[in-house]
Formats: C-alpha cells, structure tokens, sequence
C-alpha cells in the first residue's frame, strides 16, 4: 500500500490571516510536525493578493496555490479546482477534508468518479447569515445539500449544528470541536500604539449584520462609564463601513481593524473584564472559544450554538436592553465576574484542547 495522503481544501490558507477554517488547517499542520507525519498533509491556499515567491510548506505540510480568491462567490471554483486536482488522477489525495460547502456542486460531480473519501466540514447555516441575499441563500442552500451528500463523513464542531444537519439530511455528522488553547498560548505582544484604556470590554468578530456588532454598540454608547473595544474587519464589508463611520466618533467606544497577529491578539485578551459575543450564526464559532481560557465572563447572542459553546456558563442577550441589563450586574459583581469566568475556562480545558482535536482529525483522515 502506498503511503497515505491528505488534502485540506477550501480555506484561504496558512498562516492564518482570515478566520476559524485558516487556523483549523494551522494547528493541524502544527500538530503533524509535532508528530511526524506533516508530509503527508496538503493545503491549498489562496495566491490573490500575496506576495511571491510564495512558500510550498508550512510546517512540513505541502502547500499548493490557485489564483483565485478563496471567499465568495469565487469560492466556487476555487473549492472545485482544488477538488479535481485531488480527487482525480493518478496524484489523487486518499482522503479530501473540504473545510465549508461553497463547492458542494463540483464535489457532488466528482464524488462518483473518486475513489478519494471525502469528509465535508460543515461549519453553519451559511445558507441563513444575514449578508447574503435571496439568490445567494438559495445557491449556498443547495450547495450545502450537495455537499452532505456527496460526503463520505460530514464533520460538525457544534453538538447543536450536529443535531440540525441530522434533521435535515438524515445523516449523523462527527462532532470535533475548534480548538481555544492557541489563543492563550502567544507570549503579549505590544498594543501601546492602539491607545486602549487598561481595562474594556471586548469583542472580535467580522463585521457581518448576523454577528449584531450594531446591538452591542448601541448598548454601549448607552453605558458611557464602560469602554468597549470591538475587533472586526471594518473596511472589508459595506455593513461594517456603515457602522463605524455612525459610530467611530463615540467617546467609549474602540473600533479596531481587525487584528491577526497572535501575540498582539493576546495582549488586547489580557485587558478585557467582559467578552461580549453576538454571533447568532455558525457552530462553535472560533472568536468565543478562543476567549474562554481567559477566565472572564462572557455574555453570549441567546442561540442553541453558543448556549452549546459555553456549556451554558454565558448568560443570554437578544436585544440592547438585555445586555444593558446584564452589563450594569456584572460591573457591580466582581464574584460572579470570577465565578462565571472560572467555569467557562474549565469547559474550556476540558473540550477545545488543540491535541486531543488534532488527533481525531488525523484518526478521520487517516495519517
């Protein structure tokens, strides 16, 4: 038998620069050097935009590019070119791991005439985020169909979206969960140049309608005594343009461009009192679990995947004066602050742990 070979397509690539599925493929690439099978694991990645020579390994993983972008509706072709080259063909990977549903309908087309396994990492209901619109939700809904289906095991990181997708193909997905012990790992960074104060609440996430950036903002703007800091792409999306020039001039109020440095990511952690997590949209969405083993409260959007995330240890808000409410309990009770931030770091050592989630990918992949 030849040796074994794994593919990770449909991310933009490593080192993570963009979000859950690009560190998803670098902490896998990680974990393999550490165990010495990185040569058998390939990555493809975007070349958009980035500068050559571009390497071809990261961590001893092979890394392949494709001239195209790797997010939407560009992720279409680039999920199927990359599926082609490795399921087809004498170089053919044994087993694809295609992190989203973007290119359910090239793999669906090429699944029958692979012998290559496939497993489809589903990692939401793409298909229902706000930003898109009705012809997009109705392609990315049938995406998502094909893609189940075509798959030889489906992949969800979240109990709750586990459940949903056997609701609605019939199919039991394996539960791996996104890994939180990376974020706690970077050694502080400098963050003198961002003229934070020593101590805010804190949010990062895209700038997307369906992660209610505009809820926590108007709560804030609200509670003038509280500094908020939110992390997001900004200048990336229409919605995001929109908010901060609303909002920038707003005296509590921090609106970083987003931020992918690990240790610079660390620093702004360590100042947080109170994480703020708005997400309405996903499974285990990286941004909350990478903030637990910081010990800190959370105050999670009210939705089965983050009541799921958090093991329930994060109180629930669905409007702005929910989490007016919950704000003003927490900043007058510094023993439930500890007690709550305790609890959430426990879950967190106990389920996202990079190791142990490397490993079942490796077991599903084969390596």
């Amino acid at each position: 038998m030849r040796n074994r070979r794994a593919a990770i397509i449909g991310c933009a690539g490593v080192p993570a620069s963009y979000g859950g599925f690009e560190t998803l493929a670098e902490q896998l690439a990680i974990a393999a050097e550490a165990r010495g099978i990185a040569s058998k694991l390939t990555i493809w990645c975007s070349a958009k935009g980035t500068a050559t020579p571009r390497p071809d390994r990261f961590r001893g993983a092979r890394l392949r590019h494709l001239r195209l972008p790797a997010n939407g509706a560009s992720s279409i072709p680039y999920d199927g070119a990359s599926a082609l080259a490795e399921m087809i063909g004498r170089d053919a990977a044994d087993t694809v791991l295609a992190l989203g549903v973007s290119g359910g309908g090239p793999l669906a087309a090429l699944a029958p005439l692979s012998r290559t396994r496939l497993v489809v990492h589903v990692d939401g209901r793409e298909a229902e985020r706000a930003k898109w619109g009705g012809t997009a939700r109705r392609v990315l809904a049938w995406s998502e169909r094909r893609a189940v289906r075509a798959a030889d095991v489906v992949v969800a990181d979240n109990a709750a979206l586990a459940r949903d997708i056997t609701e609605r193909y019939g199919c039991r997905p394996q539960v791996i969960a996104y890994g939180a012990d990376h974020a706690r790992r970077a050694r502080p960074g400098d963050i003198s140049d961002l003229g934070l104060p020593p101590r805010y609440a804190l949010a990062i996430a895209r700038a997307e309608p369906e992660n209610n950036l505009e809820t926590l903002i108007r709560a804030f703007a609200r509670l003038p005594d509280q500094p908020l800091v939110i992390v997001a792409n900004w200048s990336a999306t229409r919605h995001g343009r929109l908010l901060r020039a609303a909002w920038e001039g707003t005296r509590n109020l921090y609106l970083l461009e987003a931020e992918y440095d690990p240790a610079r990511l660390r620093a702004i952690r360590d100042r947080a009192w109170l994480y703020l997590h708005g997400h309405s949209a996903g499974g285990t969405n990286p941004s909350l679990v990478e903030m637990m083993p910081f010990g800190v409260p959370i105050l999670a959007w009210d939705c089965a995947y983050n009541r799921v995330s958090t093991a329930g240890s994060a109180p629930g808000f669905r409007d702005t004066e929910g989490l007016i409410a919950l704000v003003r309990r927490l900043a007058t009770r510094p023993d439930i602050c500890a007690s709550m931030g305790a609890a959430l770091a426990t879950v967190a050592a106990r389920r996202y742990r990079w190791d142990a989630i490397a490993d079942a990918y490796f077991d599903l992949l084969d390596l």
